[in-house]
């Protein structure tokens, strides 16, 4: 901590955007330049082509990605999953929360400052968007104080009008995401009485988008996001953040032409805190607002650049390599997250590689006891019910695994599952009545695509109680 926060000069304890009554503090922060913003924006340019260009992207005629939680379909790179696949989606949730904790314990937020949409739509389009229009923070905080005449509406309102198209585009593409990119065209091909839930979605996510990134803004992130506060429980002093070495920077104080410098680096310039878009002086050490957008970083490069003092007083660095001057350690701590986290993507990566294309449920009816009959067998009834995981039609055979019987379908001579789809119907197995033992037999049966077995199912047969 700096000499001046010990004292209290600079140290707070509220959020950066809130003053003493609870009123909101509006934020200008400066434009940032440097080369990890520029480095930031490379990222955000494919992030944002690969975000608005994938709803377009189709393999057979199909959506390459989309999340059809109404009809509960959901295509992942091609892939089909359905309600059956739930345990899959499960998984991949508790992968993803080990991820993000992993990490946070070696990265810090690194997450929120270069791939959070909230972050890449706020800063690298929206902010961008208000720069071009109303100039960089000062003359953007003139502008708010003054007088509403001719030039300030005139600058508020194409601001609004463009802050409103981005986020009607956006809207748009995350509807496609949920509805298909086919069935959003159509909102502008066909009567729009054909497609009102379609326009009032659009509608809504249209309005939250505005909404967020015209008033909302930073609030997402220090107020509503519980992200910023889960990193209090999962860094610790090995965590790489984005930190300011006080060591070298205190005492600060401001610098002087052609002075030998007694004192530390800080030259107490506040860049930092001016392009800082939550409004948080980096000096007072890791805070909850603070979403490693490496603005800071930036900024005191160029001033230390400008004075001839070393760059990196403000760097990505861990607490322990700031105080003692020692190098980042893959701790026990990170190294646990990391088995865990490998051992739950081996797991994740071999039940996709096994999962069958075609499931089959079949089911003993309820309330049916066995049959008998004259040539010495008896049979059961079952119920069946067959889903297709493709874009093609399927056509499967059942065949006795474990047993010596024959399997029959009521109404159908074969089991085809359209695609995309599911067949349900009804089937007797026969068994010779030496093969049932007793009460309850168990049956395997092997699921057959041509001559190839893609799933083996398990099942009960039910048979007269034999006392031993």
């Amino acid at each position: 901590m700096s000499d001046n926060s010990v004292k209290g000069s600079t140290f707070r304890d509220k959020v950066a955007t809130v003053d003493k009554t609870g009123k909101r503090i509006w934020m200008f922060p400066h434009k940032p330049a440097g080369k990890l913003h520029n480095a930031r924006l490379l990222f955000s340019a494919i992030y944002l082509a690969v975000f608005f260009g994938l709803p377009f992207i189709k393999v057979s005629g199909h959506p390459i990605f989309l999340l059809d939680v109404l009809d509960r379909r959901f295509i992942l790179f091609g892939q089909i999953f359905w309600p059956q696949d739930f345990f899959l989606f499960a998984l991949g949730m508790i992968i993803f929360i080990i991820f993000i904790a992993l990490f946070t314990v070696v990265f810090g937020r690194v997450f929120c400052g270069w791939a959070c949409p909230q972050t890449i739509f706020m800063e690298m389009i929206f902010r961008k968007i208000e720069f071009w229009i109303e100039g960089d923070g000062v003359e953007q905080k003139i502008l708010a104080r003054t007088p509403w005449n001719g030039k300030k509406i005139s600058k508020k309102v194409t601001k609004w009008v463009i802050f409103w198209l981005v986020s009607f585009i956006i809207s748009n593409t995350f509807l496609a995401y949920l509805n298909g990119i086919d069935v959003v065209s159509k909102l502008y091909t066909e009567p729009l009485s054909k497609h009102i839930g379609t326009f009032i979605s659009l509608s809504i996510f249209t309005s939250v988008f505005f909404f967020v990134y015209l008033w909302l803004r930073e609030q997402v992130c220090t107020v509503i996001c519980p992200y910023g506060r889960m990193q209090g429980v999962l860094l610790d002093k090995d965590s790489v953040i984005v930190t300011y070495d006080y060591k070298r920077g205190e005492q600060r104080g401001k610098f002087h032409k052609n002075e030998q410098r007694t004192i530390g680096d800080c030259i107490d310039c506040e860049q930092c805190v001016k392009v800082c878009p939550t409004g948080i002086d980096i000096r007072n050490g890791t805070q909850l607002e603070c979403i490693n957008c490496t603005a800071c970083i930036d900024s005191c490069n160029k001033m230390m650049s400008a004075v001839g003092l070393p760059t990196g007083l403000i760097r990505y660095a861990s607490e322990n390599s700031v105080a003692e001057k020692k190098k980042w350690q893959f701790t026990w701590r990170m190294k646990a997250y990391s088995f865990v986290m490998l051992v739950l993507l081996v797991v994740m990566s071999w039940l996709l590689a096994t999962r069958s294309d075609v499931g089959i449920t079949v089911l003993r009816v309820p309330g049916q006891l066995f049959q008998e009959w004259p040539n010495h067998t008896m049979s059961n009834l079952y119920s069946y019910k067959m889903l297709n995981k493709t874009f093609k039609d399927k056509e499967v055979v059942l065949k006795p695994e474990n047993f010596k019987g024959e399997i029959k379908l009521m109404g159908e001579n074969k089991f085809i599952i359209p695609k995309n789809g599911y067949t349900v119907g009804t089937m007797f197995i026969y068994l010779d009545n030496n093969d049932v033992s007793s009460r309850k037999t168990v049956l395997k049966i092997g699921v057959y695509e041509g001559t190839e077995k893609i799933n083996t199912i398990t099942t009960s047969f039910l048979g007269p109680f034999k006392a031993n």
